[in-house]
């Protein structure tokens, strides 16, 4: 029996799903958290059940055999020769990566050297892969990273409107994330709308804690919102966003708070978006129970949010020059039914109209009326289940 774990390592923790593969089968996913601290948190869930356990973690080789050692103990497997592969999300795949690769030595050095894009991200999942490779060293260990998919971004569209050097000697430009995402939802959306992807113009609306749009130009990232960092774009749960740059020197001479510029990145970053204009929370079930509170700040931060989802979503459709279908995904885009009705209440011009009775928690498909001349979608994303299939394809061609 075939089985592919997924993984997706932060910087003290490490998130995992196995699968029994080419099924596709989830048959047991798990959580490791405060990795590198006391009192390490290991869950796992399989079959309905759950099992957690508290234990010191100093790294993610640790991490990593205790995950293999709770497979064995609940009986997900009987040896480790029926893991076959494990796929790794990597954040930042700059230049380097235009697609998921094999793990090797040069690979594993090259995320690390970006983690100077993804600080909080890329060394985490490094010490992950390496962990896998010294522990399970003859399996294939593909890395999937959010960036490949927005490789094919005309010049155009990331490069920024600044001195050219900056791009050539020190690489700036808009890079994007949430591809694994933006990838899956666009061939879904495919499937549902009964035609070939690379015939299709599609706007894919990533609404988590982090937010990301996309223009799919047939199969293809054509531009999307996140830049260099994942800080850009429309207002986040916790991020900015786009701000005018010469806030942040500004903040610095006026705010004595704020001695440096990586002071005020890190305030853009964990304290704004809803959380900082709402002064309550990023969490979009808050600030929906405040609006029915009437509490002007959090009616505040949910009319910014609105607008700038608006925004991005309507460059887009210039970008595209018209759009077949609008997808969301994502924690808000997927659950969010007030948001998802404020966003095409205001983007009618365009033709698009939901059916009330569609739009509704839980249910997914198109949500869009007969008349609406623009299909409006909502597709659960599963990231993992893309890492999953690119092992499967590396495992076919070894």
């Amino acid at each position: 029996m075939s089985k592919t774990i997924a993984i997706n390592a932060g910087s003290s923790s490490l998130k995992w799903q196995l699968y029994q593969m080419p099924e596709e089968e989830v048959l047991a996913k798990g959580l490791i958290e405060r990795i590198g601290l006391n009192d390490s948190i290991s869950t796992v869930k399989y079959n309905g059940k759950s099992d957690s356990q508290t234990l010191d973690i100093p790294d993610h080789t640790m991490a990593v055999r205790i995950l293999l050692e709770d497979l064995l103990k609940h009986g997900l497997i009987k040896d480790y020769q029926e893991i076959t592969g494990v796929g790794h999300r990597v954040v930042a795949g700059g230049e380097y990566f235009k697609e998921s690769a094999l793990v090797n030595d040069k690979v594993i050095e090259q995320v690390e050297e970006l983690s100077l894009l993804a600080p909080l991200h890329n060394p985490g999942a490094a010490a992950g892969i390496r962990a896998f490779r010294d522990i399970l060293p003859d399996i294939t260990s593909v890395v999937v990273f959010d960036t490949s998919f927005h490789t094919t971004m005309p010049k155009y569209a990331y490069l920024y409107p600044i001195p050219q050097k900056y791009y050539r000697d020190y690489k700036v430009r808009k890079y994007g994330a949430h591809g694994t995402s933006h990838r899956y939802v666009a061939q879904e959306a495919a499937k549902m709308l009964g035609r070939p992807l690379n015939e299709l113009k599609l706007i894919t609306a990533h609404i988590g804690n982090g937010v990301s749009i996309t223009a799919n130009y047939h199969g293809e990232s054509v531009d999307t919102s996140m830049g260099l960092t994942p800080l850009a774009g429309p207002m986040m749960g916790t991020r900015s966003g786009d701000i005018d740059p010469a806030i942040i020197p500004f903040l610095i001479q006026q705010d004595p708070d704020l001695e440096t510029a990586a002071d005020v990145v890190e305030m853009l970053n964990k304290k704004s978006g809803l959380m900082g204009v709402s002064e309550k929370s990023s969490d979009m079930r808050d600030i929906e129970a405040g609006i029915e509170a009437h509490d002007k700040n959090t009616v505040l931060a949910y009319n910014i949010f609105i607008d700038r989802l608006k925004k991005f979503i309507g460059q887009y459709f210039a970008v595209l020059n018209g759009a077949d279908a609008l997808v969301f995904t994502a924690g808000m885009g997927e659950n969010a039914i007030g948001m998802r009705q404020d966003i095409i209440a205001g983007l009618s011009w365009f033709g698009m109209e939901i059916d009330p009775e569609k739009n509704v928690f839980g249910y997914v498909g198109d949500i869009s009326t007969p008349n609406s001349k623009v299909r409006v979608l909502v597709i659960p994303t599963d990231e993992e289940l893309m890492i999953a299939r690119d092992v499967e394809h590396f495992k076919k061609m070894r």
